[in-house]
């Protein structure tokens, strides 16, 4: 990066969890290149203390009042502003000095500060794919008229990106989107109605936050990726497709009108995408683990189980629906994965919650941003209704 003399400012959205953490790390790692403004938490007062102790942000917003009174008092040293709640979140996001955005909060609660960073006209680094998912109809248009810009962070949708760079978009036939396939790849059904919690959270190829574990342990997390592919680089469902990828070497591919076909390939770590999305479109250095193709051996590549995995096929669904659908898979998919991981439900009842939410839930073709707000709410409810049932069932 060196066509740019000023480090590029970097507000946090979510800095407690593990891409905000990551990214964190990469910023001290290079302050000639990123020096940070923002971080931001839901109610992890203890790890944002020990960020500002470490990291020296100009300010923090703390989404949970409580667990804001407890930092202020914690931390009576801090100087900068302190602020509260979504409204915090929000301004923290749409902070004059920020160059770059990074959207790392867990789930609908990234909405609206994303929002709030594309109406201040920022760059943001998504990696809050449940804004796309929920809100792609409100949150893309509104890009343009602001004129922000959406910067991929998964890891996924950074290959893309990478592999689109100086290409027409005319030119793009297909994105192939791979997948680890998760811890239960080859379980059965029936296998799968004994799964715990524990061994939902350990993932055979990458390190990630809990919520993010357990979708890609039913391949939500894939879908997601399905609809958020759709918005990020415009393209229909029937252009989008899933290959089980168990090595995660291979990171998605982009196919050509004329039949060529690029892949962006690297080590399973988050820092990568993280970095080139703080960085684009420029390169700088980053000390991570380089490839080894002789040692990993071989590549394979399988066709996704939309029996054993449904999830994948109802965000195919939703995507496709369009208007409320996102918001009421992802609103009814947070609700049923806590209750997994609380231990409420079982792990097939994931999809089985899911399926009835979008059944039940009244359709609309053009919400509005309230209205998509409105929609979380009443799907959260729905969903919560067929947990307590399908506990006491």
């Amino acid at each position: 990066m060196t066509q740019h003399t000023q480090p590029r400012t970097v507000t946090i959205l979510g800095s407690t969890g593990s891409i905000g953490s990551q990214a964190l790390d990469i910023l001290s790692r290079t302050p000639d290149l990123l020096r940070l403004r923002w971080i931001t938490c839901n109610t992890r007062w203890e790890d944002i203390a020990e960020q500002v102790r470490r990291y020296a942000p100009y300010g923090v917003a703390i989404r949970d009042e409580a667990a804001w009174k407890a930092f202020r008092e914690a931390c009576p040293e801090f100087s900068g502003p302190i602020l509260c709640g979504d409204e915090g979140i929000c301004e923290a996001a749409a902070d004059v000095e920020n160059d770059v955005v990074l959207s790392a909060m867990v789930g609908f609660s990234g909405v609206l500060p994303t929002m709030a960073a594309i109406r201040a006209g920022h760059i943001i680094g998504l990696a809050n794919k449940e804004s796309l998912v929920s809100a792609g109809s409100v949150l893309v248009p509104a890009l343009a008229a602001h004129a922000a810009k959406l910067i991929a962070v998964d890891s996924e949708h950074s290959a893309i990106l990478q592999c689109v760079v100086g290409e027409r978009a005319s030119d793009v036939a297909r994105l192939i989107i791979t997948a680890s396939g998760g811890p239960f790849r080859t379980f059965s059904q029936e296998a799968m109605r004994d799964v715990t919690p524990a061994m939902a959270l350990r993932h055979p190829n990458w390190s990630m936050g809990a919520k993010i574990t357990i979708d890609s342990a039913t391949l939500m997390n894939k879908g997601f990726e399905v609809i958020e592919a759709r918005w990020l680089f415009d393209m229909t469902g029937d252009a989008i497709d899933v290959v089980i990828h168990p090595q995660s070497i291979i990171h998605s591919m982009v196919e050509f009108v004329d039949g060529s076909v690029k892949a962006q390939m690297g080590m399973p770590t988050m820092l990568l995408p993280i970095h080139y999305a703080l960085t684009y479109p420029h390169r700088a250095p980053l000390d991570i683990p380089r490839m080894d193709l002789a040692k990993i051996g071989q590549l394979t590549f399988e066709a996704p189980d939309l029996e054993r995995f449904p999830c994948l096929q109802m965000a195919y669904d939703a995507m496709r629906a369009g208007g409320s659908a996102g918001a009421v898979l992802n609103a009814a998919n947070e609700v049923a994965v806590a209750a997994f991981l609380d231990e409420r439900i079982g792990f097939l009842d994931i999809p089985r919650t899911i399926a009835h939410t979008l059944e039940h839930m009244e359709h609309l073709d053009h919400p509005s941003l309230d209205q998509i707000v409105a929609v979380d709410e009443e799907a959260r409810r729905m969903a919560h209704e067929f947990t307590a049932r399908t506990l006491r069932s």
